[in-house]
């Protein structure tokens, strides 16, 4: 698989990641099932075989299941952890954790972060994280206790790079002000059903008030070097075998998707993340199927090559209304 360089980072990943989220099994206590356990060596073997080597995973991930198998994998390929990339996200606190009655709630606090950070590498059998993201942003941010936490988690080794995943241009210059170490990436939810980011450059001096939202956040990432990196890149499978009760706009995208996929010889899910991969931000898709052949079928897209032409194509159909 094609490669790419992390920009201020002495990193090069593969242009697919794979997301872990799901690794582990049932989002509860109960324990890993040896089905589970199998499941995941499986998926990973798959991946290192494809060239996968980033692999993206979250605290809460299967409340730490997903961390905890991955780590299990590990154990049982040595050697495997210095061909990888891992990279883990704090900052979501579930209701009811630790006290009952707590509410959900987002927490960059020095003490939370580098508690996650500990937490993921007992999980993980690991002695660092390559890449560390905050998960969501905290309305509550206070950027001074977040710069402590990671000149403590760099200085210690336990973290070489951070970055972050769900913001906004604003957000991420307010942070950077602070740190002293650069914010590498930014993930976000981008896709052929998700296209505000893109949108939102498009759609410049309309009446279209509600990609407001966007901010800017992909031509400032492009301007910064921060890698973009695609969560639920494929809609949630949605354009690979579209439900009867789809939209209008689904069924029409899923069309365009399965004659460009014809056409190229390929699968439907290595068009929908060609369609990511064309363009010139240089977005990483992160896919977190955790079956085999589904992997195999995204990791064809590593060879279709759209025009421009068959962007725009699926752009349409995908947005269902005209261009400016």
């Amino acid at each position: 698989m094609k490669t790419l360089p992390i920009p201020h980072t002495d990193l090069v990943v593969s242009r697919i990641a794979l997301g872990c989220m799901q690794l582990g099994g049932s989002w509860d206590d109960a324990a890993l099932s040896g089905s589970v356990r199998s499941r995941a060596l499986r998926l990973v073997s798959a991946a290192v075989e494809q060239g996968i080597n980033l692999f993206d995973h979250a605290d809460i991930y299967t409340h730490g299941k997903s961390e905890s198998v991955f780590g299990e994998v590990l154990q049982q390929m040595p050697g495997l952890r210095q061909r990888m990339v891992i990279q883990s996200k704090c900052g979501i606190r579930f209701a009811d954790t630790p006290n009952t009655g707590d509410p959900t709630r987002y927490d960059f606090s020095h003490a939370h972060i580098t508690a996650s950070v500990e937490a993921s590498l007992r999980r993980l059998r690991c002695d660092h994280l390559d890449i560390l993201l905050l998960h969501r942003p905290d309305p509550l941010l206070e950027p001074e206790d977040v710069a402590s936490a990671f000149d403590a988690l760099q200085r210690s080794g336990k973290v070489r790079y951070f970055g972050v995943s769900n913001h906004n241009a604003g957000q991420i210059a307010l942070l950077q002000r602070y740190l002293e170490q650069p914010l590498v990436i930014n993930q976000l939810e981008l896709n052929l059903l998700h296209t505000q980011l893109i949108d939102d450059g498009v759609m410049v001096n309309t009446d279209a008030a509600a990609y407001a939202a966007a901010s800017g956040t992909l031509d400032y990432c492009r301007a910064q070097e921060i890698l973009i990196q695609a969560w639920s890149p494929l809609a949630g499978g949605v354009l690979i075998a579209p439900p009867a009760q789809a939209s209008p706009q689904v069924h029409a995208a899923a069309r365009q998707v399965a004659a460009l996929a014809d056409a190229h010889g390929t699968s439907r899910e290595a068009i929908v993340l060609a369609w990511l991969l064309r363009h010139p931000a240089a977005i990483q898709p992160v896919v977190g199927t955790t079956k085999v052949d589904r992997l195999l079928a995204c990791c064809q897209a590593d060879a279709v090559s759209l025009s421009r032409e068959d962007w725009y194509r699926l752009y349409h159909a995908a947005r269902g209304i005209p261009l400016p």
